[in-house]
């Protein structure tokens, strides 16, 4: 039988949101929104939260997550979460021995629902995939109605005029990544130097649960929607 462990990895250091990962929505840290989700898919065995920071540490331990100490050269802004996928990887199998699929759960997606993770690691092992990403259609799209600036500061389309597009509707499909989960085989991660160096599948998720807070502005808006019983 596969065993599946989910992994919040959640660094100290946001500039675009100081303390991010630990401010309150409904008096709930937002870290606490990924474990309790986590909780909730039972396809889930252990949930581990990776960071350097102690204070987030602490209440991930209170939320009942096990713990990783990421070492600092991990957790800078220019470090690559791709290592920490690996190095929380290592750390695990020596706790808890092999396991065969990692699920990440970044705390940026509050309103997800435990459904999408279900669907995520579904999908995954239902394909030959090596990963499952979450995506969520695109308001804009690079074939019809977004531009580049060139060399000069003038603006021009990022399609070449060749393959210019005159109604949105005959654009192919484009969509947005989102931070709801991602699920991936050890394996693949471990022998990898990022996602898509391997085949690639996705779920698509509703917009009204793929808000990734990025910035004040993203955590107002899920702060709003979680507060007021939209979702």
């Amino acid at each position: 039988m596969k065993k599946n462990i989910a992994i919040i990895f959640a660094r100290g250091g946001s500039k675009g949101l100081p303390k991010k990962n630990i401010k309150c929505i409904n008096h709930k840290p937002l870290i606490a929104y990924s474990i309790m989700a986590a909780k909730a898919v039972k396809a889930i065995d252990e949930i581990y939260v990776s960071s350097d920071d102690d204070e987030i540490l602490s209440i991930a331990k209170l939320y009942g997550a096990c713990l990783i100490k990421r070492p600092d050269h991990l957790a800078s802004d220019t470090s690559p979460e791709w290592l920490s996928w690996q190095h929380a990887i290592e750390q695990i199998k020596l706790i808890d021995g092999k396991f065969d699929i990692l699920i990440s759960i970044p705390t940026t997606s509050p309103l997800r629902e435990p459904e999408d993770i279900e669907n995520c690691i579904l999908r995954l092992q239902e394909s030959k995939a090596d990963v499952c990403i979450t995506v969520t259609k695109a308001n804009r799209n690079p074939h019809f109605n977004m531009v580049k600036k060139n060399k000069d500061g003038f603006c021009e389309l990022f399609s070449s005029p060749e393959s210019q597009i005159s109604r949105r509707q005959d654009a192919p499909v484009a969509y947005d990544i989102t931070t709801v989960a991602y699920a991936a085989n050890v394996d693949f991660v471990m022998k990898s130097k990022g996602l898509f160096d391997g085949q690639v599948t996705s779920i698509c998720i509703p917009k009204e649960r793929s808000i990734d807070i990025d910035d004040a502005f993203d955590f107002k808006i899920a702060k709003l929607l979680l507060e007021s019983g939209e979702r």
